[in-house]
């Protein structure tokens, strides 16, 4: 990778190449080589992945740039160092591997990083011996590469990274293999660049999950505790107290059971964007008391603090038995109260109906809930961006409300899963619903056997 470059005299081993004045460089391009360099670029648009890229670099273009070794890596913001991301080989081990990292300062990397011109070292083992510091060239003669050539990727005029070929033979490349692998990476950069960037966000998506999930995890048992302290000691288990010191555990009691719900929250998002919440359905669900009646005992303290009246509309005959998953639902619909309260009008009302629409054609009948408060509501423009993670609306009216913008999100991901749709209307300044509707048969398909291992 980055060539450590001292203060004494070298031989003549390292060769910055520009392709555009260099006559070798200059020499004409093939019919065949065209044609390869052709095919070359289409397939680079098309691979999946940044390992796919260097793997079908390594596999099809022998051809036109001889290699033993191939690499990929990549310069961070500052410019200060290199970092391999993929290297691939005909021969095994090899020493430098996938996150190893050098600074480019004094290196002959940092040359290639300032003019942008590809870099040719056409025996290491001449090089190492005028440049002893060289880490990496170090490793490289341990693999046996006597040759290499470094060609950086750039977007945009910025450098991103670099793709470095190798050979075990000395004085392996040439000039015009500069050309034909920047012909290459014309392409290849945009391609890299791209998939680089994706792999890094969802790398730091993965990290920040797991830091939601344990922070989340830290703190609901101490809260949890907390609020159980404060319940006891407001009803006389460790004696009687004060109007004043009822009052104030009643609010520790109260911001606590806050706490915990936003802690509930995003342990729910942990689940969805790790991939850990997933679908267990279960045949025969009563609706009624493993969803509904759960969700609002669950909710009961809420609409008792701010003082608000539940009306359920429910069907005088008792709900269908479904399948469904009746936890990732109990969670949906207590979203849903949640926010009803958050958002309604203190003193004010909740409607819950839930029905069974009947079947269309071909379609199943239809579970559908939905929870409707009296308060600011939204207007139409807004409607989009209520199923957003951390989304929350820009409304006046709304400032004051304390919310995360995961809820919905989350409860937008479980009903996909149920393969229903959840939705949203209101009238601004009067009131808000928010509706969500499952397939209601009652037994859960079976599989495709394919799923089951069949092996078919």
């Amino acid at each position: 990778m980055g060539e450590h470059v001292d203060q004494t005299p070298a031989p003549a081993t390292a060769r910055f190449v520009d392709p555009f004045r260099d006559p070798q460089a200059l020499a004409p391009i093939t019919g065949d080589e065209r044609t390869i360099l052709r095919i070359v670029n289409q397939k680079i648009a098309a691979r999946p992945s940044l390992r796919a890229i260097v793997d079908y670099l390594f596999e099809n273009t022998q051809g036109l740039i001889p290699c033993d070794r191939i690499g990929l890596a990549f310069v961070d913001e500052r410019g200060e160092r290199v970092t391999s991301y993929y290297n691939r080989a005909d021969y095994a081990p090899l020493s430098i591997g996938k996150d190893y990292s050098e600074a480019l300062q004094q290196t002959s990397l940092s040359e290639v990083l300032r003019t942008g011109q590809p870099r040719i070292i056409g025996n290491l083992d001449l090089y190492l011996e005028a440049h002893p510091r060289s880490r990496s060239t170090r490793l490289l003669v341990q693999e046996g590469v006597h040759s290499n050539l470094a060609c950086p990727l750039s977007v945009e005029g910025r450098i991103v990274g670099f793709i470095f070929r190798s050979s075990r033979r000395t004085h392996a490349y040439r000039p015009h293999h500069i050309e034909l692998q920047m012909a290459i990476s014309e392409r290849l950069s945009q391609a890299v660049e791209k998939a680089w960037r994706i792999e890094q966000l969802e790398e730091a998506n993965h990290a920040y999950t797991e830091m939601l999930a344990f922070v989340s995890h830290e703190l609901k048992s101490p809260v949890a505790s907390m609020v159980t302290d404060a319940e006891l000691m407001s009803q006389g288990y460790l004696g009687g107290l004060t109007e004043p010191q009822l009052s104030k555990l009643g609010g520790m009691a109260r911001k606590g059971r806050y706490l915990l719900g936003l802690v509930n929250e995003y342990l729910d998002l942990a689940r969805v964007e790790s991939g850990e919440l997933t679908l267990d359905p279960t045949s025969r669900v009563n609706v009624n008391d493993q969803v509904i009646g759960e969700a609002l005992a669950l909710v009961a303290p809420q609409l008792e603090a701010h003082k608000v009246q539940l009306v359920t509309e429910l069907p005088h005959a008792p709900l269908p038995l479904i399948c469904c998953d009746a936890t990732l639902l109990r969670i949906v619909l207590v979203n849903l109260l949640d926010n009803a309260v958050k958002y309604g009008n203190e003193d004010g009302t909740i409607r819950l109906k839930a029905e069974v629409t009947p079947a269309r054609r071909d379609n199943a009948p239809k579970l559908k809930i939905s929870v409707r408060n009296l308060g600011p509501g939204f207007n139409a423009e807004q409607k989009n961006k209520l199923f957003r993670r951390f989304s929350r609306l820009d409304d006046p009216a709304l400032k004051g409300r304390r919310g995360t913008g995961v809820g919905l999100y989350s409860a937008w991901r479980i009903i996909q899963l149920h393969r229903g749709r959840i939705s949203a209307d209101s009238k601004q300044g009067e009131w808000a619903e928010f509706t969500f509707e499952i397939p209601a048969t009652p037994e859960c398909a079976e599989p495709p056997a394919a799923e089951q291992g069949s092996g078919t």
